[in-house]
């Protein structure tokens, strides 16, 4: 009885936080005045510290995320970068799109609210 007890609850817990218990994921997802960049075609050998480095050359940057498989751990060859500064993200994006990085022409353009409904 207890092992069914455990289950029921972990599901009632479980579908609490799905439904309204963990703040939505959206493009400001941080703070109302961060910019949310995508930046797509990356190096698989492209490191978060990396592309941390190549954004804070055109400002602040609040957190710089490399996408990767859940199962292997290797990068989906895409990520984000947030940065407070609206000015200073737009001046990231005008001169990092398109640019050869490790090999590769970066995607970089704002990222779009993508609903989850």
């Amino acid at each position: 009885m207890g092992g069914a007890g455990l289950a029921v609850g972990f599901l009632a817990g479980y579908a609490a936080a799905k439904l309204g218990g963990r703040k939505p994921r959206g493009r400001l997802s941080g703070s109302a005045d961060c910019v949310e960049i995508y930046v797509g075609n990356l190096s698989y050998d492209m490191t978060e510290a990396h592309m941390r480095k190549e954004f804070e050359r055109y400002g602040a940057v609040k957190s710089a995320r490399i996408i990767s498989n859940r199962f292997n751990h290797k990068s989906k060859g895409f990520g984000f970068v947030e940065m407070p500064n609206r000015e200073e993200a737009e001046a990231a994006i005008k001169a990092l799109h398109d640019k050869d990085i490790l090999g590769r022409k970066l995607r970089v353009n704002e990222a779009k609210n993508k609903s989850r409904e």
